[in-house]
């Protein structure tokens, strides 16, 4: 297997590296004490072509493929996870439904400002009883005429509520189950601006406090027909394979991030001095850089085995549930070594591993935790194609 990056690859990482140098880590603290959106860092983004990099030309992608996205991705959020999660909730989230499941009238008027970053498209999946079951959704949207008419909750939404955020895919029960089947849930366009459709207020949160996370709340929000994302019906399964992507991409963010807690490491063990020499020369201290190194590495060829059969087109959902399970647990690992490397310093907000180890343990979490990542993998192994529900409904062993 060649590991090397293509000559487009290496040039777009290193574009990236650049950009995360010197444009993105210098506003990084300053954004997150404020709380701040840095609206002109992801305006930058957009104009290096940073969310078009996965998308083809033919619908106004850049066209460098996954793994060239995930380049990117990994750097910038090395500088701030803050602005990584935009970038990875507007592409992996936002732009990905349309781009795969869309209309050609869709694309056309959605997707030149998307890919182009001039505006943000946020994905509503979670709610408040609904989000490692996605099959649990309560939002519903019910036909009258040539609209659709929905009424529900959309919680922890990215994206959503920035000058630059243009609106929402979100999922909407549309038909009852029959005869214990699965409910009928549908994937339907909502834009900004539309009566009924109501941005919460941001939250207050313990990381990423840069980045824009809002709930949602639809009151008798009326759009066209015509606003149906792919078929009636096919919004569970449209939103499971998009996530697929999401997940790989969120490991791509938690390398950046676990890269960033090692450099940081590395640069202060090498400084701070104790009992005459620097602490670098302790071995305890060589044993947790030595291990914080060699987990890193691992997780990024994960992501790069499980982006590689994305960008191929093909199935990938075991080594995306691997590769997510992986490299955000070794991000919120290093976070805690680096803080531990920099002792009373690393409990300091003055310091980048403070809010590095704010920010890294959501990772675990968002676009499906650590558990269901497990649950994934184990219905892999056991013949369920990934399905959580069929590996949770299996009856006991026959005997």
């Amino acid at each position: 297997m060649d590991f090397e990056l293509s000559p487009e690859q290496a040039a777009i990482q290193k574009t990236a590296r650049a950009f995360a140098d010197e444009v993105v880590a210098p506003q990084a603290a300053g954004s997150d004490l404020r709380s701040e959106f840095p609206i002109e860092v992801v305006r930058q983004m957009g104009r290096l072509g940073f969310f078009g990099l996965p998308f083809p030309e033919a619908i106004g992608g850049v066209g460098a493929g996954f793994l060239a996205y995930l380049l990117a991705l990994e750097e910038v959020s090395r500088a701030d996870a803050a602005v990584g999660i935009t970038l990875e909730a507007a592409v992996s989230l936002g732009i990905a439904p349309l781009a795969t499941f869309g209309t050609p009238d869709q694309q056309s008027r959605l997707l030149p400002d998307l890919l182009a970053g001039r505006a943000l498209w946020a994905f509503g999946l979670t709610e408040p009883e609904a989000g490692s079951d996605a099959g649990g959704t309560r939002t519903r949207a019910a036909r009258d005429g040539d609209a659709w008419v929905i009424n529900g909750e959309k919680s922890f939404i990215t994206n959503a509520g920035t000058e630059l955020s243009r609106g929402v895919t979100l999922t909407a029960r549309t038909g009852e189950p029959g005869a214990g089947g699965p409910p009928r849930i549908s994937a339907l366009l909502v834009e900004r601006g539309t009566s009924g459709y109501e941005v919460g207020p941001p939250y207050r949160k313990l990381g990423w406090h840069a980045s824009d996370t809002r709930p949602l709340v639809f009151h008798d929000c009326r759009v066209p027909a015509s606003n149906l994302l792919g078929a009636e019906g096919g919004g569970f399964r449209q939103f499971l394979s998009v996530l697929e992507g999401g997940r790989v991409a969120i490991a791509a963010l938690s390398v950046g991030v676990a890269q960033a807690c090692l450099d940081a490491a590395l640069g202060h063990a090498r400084e701070r001095r104790q009992f005459g020499r620097p602490i670098a020369r302790f071995q305890m201290v060589q044993a947790k850089l030595a291990d914080m190194a060699t987990q890193i590495e691992l997780a990024r060829l994960m992501v790069w085995r499980a982006g590689a059969l994305i960008e191929a087109g093909r199935p990938a959902g075991r080594f995306a549930a691997m590769a997510k399970l992986h490299a955000s647990e070794v991000a919120t690992a290093c976070a805690n070594q680096a803080v531990q490397i920099h002792g009373g310093a690393g409990f300091i907000e003055d310091l980048p591993v403070a809010r590095l180890y704010r920010d890294v343990k959501i990772n675990e979490i968002g676009e499906g935790t650590s558990e269901v990542q497990r649950l994934v993998i184990a219905s892999h192994l056991l013949g369920h194609g990934g399905s959580v529900t069929a590996l949770l409904e299996e009856g006991p062993p026959a005997r």
